[in-house]
């Protein structure tokens, strides 16, 4: 299920939806071009994580997961890579409606539209259980075995993937078609075992590309 709200003055573009529509991960689209960065789509699976319902969700900013024991230096760190544009991943004390804690390993990446300008952040969220040794070790590795499956170009267009480009602009950058840039980008995330472009910034984001 893919929602989206009409709290906001501009409602996503069409192709938003399906970033983060199929993910079994809980996923969250905000707009930078709008003020304070509001959240204007999430997934099902971020309403069945937090308990929150979408017209909870679209038009606040992702701090509302925040509370009292949040760490800090990490709500900071997401910060700095919205406003370097980059991608990044932190393991904060989030909190759910019903006031329970739990760890979550947040994504944060950049998407970029046909002008080269900032037009989205793609948001994912994963919780952690207590009894997981390592978990950021775990799954940099597990990530990072996967893609070493991937040819030299698949590897270029996860890459470029991951800076928040879209197909027009990785084939301008690689010199090639849009279309073997989707035949890539296709066989990637079949080698990734991926099914969505928000688990695949994801996975990229967590090998450390």
């Amino acid at each position: 299920m893919f929602l989206v709200g009409s709290k906001i003055d501009i409602d996503p573009e069409p192709w938003v939806a399906e970033l983060i529509k199929a993910s079994p991960i809980a996923g969250v689209v905000s707009n930078p071009r709008l003020d304070d960065n509001p959240i204007v789509a999430c997934n099902q699976a971020f309403c069945d994580l937090t308990g929150y319902g979408e017209d909870e969700v679209v038009g606040r900013n992702c701090r509302f997961l925040a509370g009292p024991a949040s760490e800090p230096w990490l709500t900071e760190s997401i910060r700095e890579g919205v406003r370097e544009k980059k991608p990044v991943l932190v393991e904060i004390l989030n909190y759910k409606k019903d006031g329970t804690p739990f760890r979550n390993a947040v994504m944060v990446a950049p998407i970029f539209g046909d002008d080269e300008e900032l037009t989205y952040f793609i948001g994912s969220q994963i919780e952690l259980t207590e009894d997981s040794a390592g978990p950021s070790l775990n799954r940099r590795v597990r990530a990072s075995l996967k893609i070493r499956d991937l040819s030299p170009r698949q590897l270029e267009v996860l890459q470029l993937v991951a800076g928040g480009l879209r197909n027009k602009q990785i084939a301008w950058e690689l010199g090639l078609s849009e279309k073997t840039v989707k035949m890539h980008r296709g066989i990637a995330m079949e080698k990734l075992g991926v099914q969505t472009s928000a688990d695949m910034i994801r996975l990229a984001v967590e090998a450390g590309i």
